[in-house]
């Protein structure tokens, strides 16, 4: 079992867009909680990470774009 390693300015696209019509959203916070900002309209979300985790599509990392399997933790 693991989680998916999430790093404070990291782009997440997700699954699902925002109303405003975007699908990627800038790391701002991290902890039990994700904090997230949109990337076109600024709106700023705060989602528990299990939730998060299901929804993520793609992570771009330092020019580096990465698959959420990718970017696992293994956790015992």
């Amino acid at each position: 079992m693991g989680i998916i390693k999430i790093e404070v300015e990291d782009i997440l696209t997700l699954k699902k867009s925002h109303p405003c019509g975007c699908r990627q959203w800038k790391v701002i916070r991290i902890g039990t909680d994700i904090g997230m900002k949109c990337i076109k309209c600024g709106h700023f979300v705060m989602i528990p990470r299990q939730k998060l985790e299901k929804t993520i599509r793609e992570i771009n990392r330092e020019g580096h774009t990465l698959k959420p399997i990718d970017a696992v933790i293994e956790v015992e």
